[in-house]
């Protein structure tokens, strides 16, 4: 028999109790401890809720899996074996189906279906039964939406009776949709009771709220104008402009679907302005009725604006009519709806104590390290001491993005420099929640003087006026690093739109380096399929001397450390050992000399070939006897050439995830960022960073002490 902590099976009390919420959660956290997990759902409702589901969990998640060993039987076919007396036998094919994910896989997450697909009992009983046939835990979700405490306490009650009766493990039981007060009355409960596996998630209104891109689907609306990104607004609240555009604009709410007809050119008009003025909501979107198409001269005349801010859809039914079925569109969380899964994910992540729930899974860990699971422990470590980090391109669609996200997961803190009243209208604009977000202005008199004055005092040994001095600090990027040095901020992530040098400069004038390291140099984390390698340097430093060269590979070893990796350094060069001669081969045995030197206890072999640092048959061969050889996790290329090239044909060639560059040997962390980033590259450079600040701070105390 497997362990029972090979899988855990969610067992949903009723429909839209938020079982969805609970497996988005409980999938991020296996992702991140298992290579391989596999999702099931053994029954299959008629209204097609876990289809959608099994597509979501493989496409966000990316599970190696085919969608056909995800499905069990439809409600169909189990009643028809509940009829003919062959409950038995379907229930075995069930387990079988299950059996043979656990023999594939390292964890099958299964996702019972709610009483709603058919009677109640049957439901439950099947459920239960399914669970404890295959040995699995049990994680129970109720919902509280509209109820008593007494009455969710007499449902679990009920529960857990029916989970003891049937012999199965009961994990934990979740209470979802909690509204205040009874959240307030749960919490006091809680607090109050030896309850262990009891944990609550609040009613998120958004979670519940339909986006524009449902309500297109549902309808099969025409997107007339707009961008995809734009479909993910929701819509929270209908509006029929069947009055003047005066009165209408009075009407109109933030979050509105306005709903006109194709011919009301006026409604459309003056939605489209209202969206640029400050003093006007911004409506989420338009849908055009009675399936009038708007003539070629109004879209050209639309087209022609620099952008579209407000997307306009069309349908063939009526208004009346488009209302009546917008109130029965079902609202699900898809692939597309990232606010939503982000959302998610940190009510798991608030809600949750992981460590306690992680004891009870199997004991087994994994050596394989895949990009999900490094991402999800940079996480992981990121939330358990919050950190304050600074952006100062507050004015990049790109930074608003990833501060959002990041104050979704409640990872970090988050401080923008700008002024607050544009980066709130552009927040809006772009549809982005940043409530939590501090604001601070650098044109601020009194700050700005401040910082001019340490600055001046800094530099004026090197013939710093203070009238540069001003000027320097009114940049922004000087602003944020002298934030990070005076203790404002713990650490600063830029060069979105800035160069490295601009990013790199402050930090050399103000933070400077540490007094064990002569030199700033960088590191890449290279995410393979089931490993994570570090790179260094592969961005800042052009041709490194010898004692440079060893400088970066023990900032290199630190850092990998930091980040739970265990420092194996390889010294690459053309040649291995003693086989080859030349003036680069000779920097590299001198610099892995002086490594060795200055930390013996470190595990570093050079030179040495790339092949032969990783490939353990070539190790073999070349390097037998070396403990680093074939097991190598750090990487030091001799230049920047080799190194920059290098990391980005494995990054292109493999499909790997390349995060960096993160820059080491800086007294407090500044990190730079590709002016080609993509969000998700800004999120994983502020978690490290905020690391890096952990990591500072935690050096500083033991210091202290």
């Amino acid at each position: 028999m497997h362990s029972p902590h090979q899988s855990i099976y969610i067992l949903p009390t009723q429909p839209r109790c938020g079982s969805l919420v609970v497996a988005i959660g409980l999938m991020e956290m296996l992702k991140a401890r298992y290579q391989r997990v596999a999702f099931f759902c053994p029954i299959l409702s008629i209204e097609g809720g876990e289809e959608e589901e099994i597509d979501f969990m493989l496409q966000h998640f990316g599970l190696d899996i085919q969608a056909s060993l995800c499905r069990g039987f439809e409600v169909r076919e189990y009643l028809e074996a509940y009829d003919e007396g062959r409950e038995e036998r379907l229930c075995e094919a069930l387990i079988s189906k299950v059996t043979h994910l656990y023999q594939e896989y390292d964890f099958v997450l299964i996702k019972g279906s709610p009483p709603s697909a058919f009677a109640s009992m049957i439901a439950s009983d099947l459920n239960l039964k399914i669970a404890k046939n295959l040995s699995t835990s049990l994680i129970c979700v109720l919902s509280a939406k509209d109820k008593s405490l007494e009455t969710l306490l007499q449902e679990r009650h009920i529960i857990q009776e029916a989970i003891t009766s049937h012999g199965c493990l009961h994990l934990a039981t979740f209470i979802n949709r909690c509204e205040t007060p009874l959240w307030e009355t749960l919490t006091d409960f809680l607090q109050n009771s030896a309850t262990s596996s009891l944990y609550l998630l609040p009613e998120i209104a958004q979670l519940n709220t339909p986006t524009l891109q449902l309500i297109q689907k549902a309808l099969n609306a025409t997107i007339v104008l707009g961008e995809p990104k734009q479909l993910q607004r929701l819509v929270l609240g209908k509006k029929i402009a069947g009055m003047g555009v005066e009165n209408y604009l009075s009407h109109i709410k933030t979050g509105d679907l306005v709903i006109v007809g194709g011919d009301r050119i006026d409604i459309i008009m003056a939605t489209l302005i209202s969206f640029y003025a400050k003093e006007y909501p911004n409506v989420a979107g338009i849908i055009l009725t009675g399936g009038i198409t708007l003539s070629a001269s109004i879209m050209a005349l639309l087209e022609s604006f620099s952008s579209i801010v407000v997307p306009i859809l069309s349908v063939d039914l009526e208004s009346y009519a488009t209302v009546l079925a917008l109130e029965k569109v079902v609202v699900r969380i898809d692939v597309q709806s990232q606010n939503k899964i982000l959302l998610a994910k940190g009510l798991f992540d608030n809600a949750v104590d992981k460590a306690k729930l992680m004891e009870r899974f199997s004991s087994s860990h994994s050596e394989t390290m895949t990009p999900m699971m490094f991402e999800y422990q940079l996480y992981e470590k990121a939330r358990l001491k919050r950190q304050r980090i600074v952006l100062p391109e507050s004015d990049d669609e790109r930074i608003l993005r990833a501060t959002e996200i990041l104050l979704r997961r409640d990872i970090v803190d988050i401080i923008l420099l700008g002024e607050e009243s544009v980066i709130s209208h552009l927040a809006l604009q772009l549809g982005l929640n940043l409530e939590g977000v501090s604001i601070i202005n650098p044109k601020e008199p009194t700050l700005l003087a401040h910082f001019t004055e340490l600055f001046y005092e800094m530099r004026k040994a090197k013939g710093l006026t203070m009238r540069v001095a001003k000027d320097t600090m009114e940049c922004v990027n000087y602003f944020g690093t002298m934030m990070v040095s005076t203790g404002m901020a713990d650490g600063m992530v830029s060069g979105s739109v800035h160069t490295t040098a601009q990013t790199v400069r402050p930090a050399l004038q103000i933070i400077k380096t540490t007094p064990a390291t002569s030199i700033v140099s960088s590191v890449f984390f290279i995410c393979l399929r089931t490993k994570v390698l570090v790179y260094g340097d592969c961005a800042i430093n052009l041709d490194p001397t010898p004692e440079e060269l060893a400088q970066i590979a023990l900032s290199s070893a630190d850092t990998a450390q930091t980040f739970g990796i265990e420092p194996r350094v390889a010294m690459l060069s053309y040649s291995t050992g003693d086989s080859g001669t030349g003036k680069e081969v000779e920097k590299v045995r001198t610099a892995t000399h002086i490594a060795q030197t200055l930390r013996p206890s470190l595990q570093i072999e050079g030179p040495i070939q790339y092949d032969a640092a990783i490939d353990a048959k070539v190790a073999k061969q070349k390097l037998p006897l070396s403990e680093v050889a074939g097991k190598a996790t750090v990487f030091i290329f001799p230049n920047l050439n080799t190194g920059n090239n290098t990391y980005k044909a494995v990054q292109r060639s493999s499909g790997a995830l390349a995060i960096g560059p993160i820059l080491q040997g800086l007294r407090k962390p500044i990190n730079d960022l590709s002016r080609g980033c993509l969000v998700d590259d800004i999120v994983n450079t502020v978690v490290i960073t905020a690391i890096q600040a952990q990591n500072i701070k935690e050096k500083e105390e033991e210091e202290r002490r």
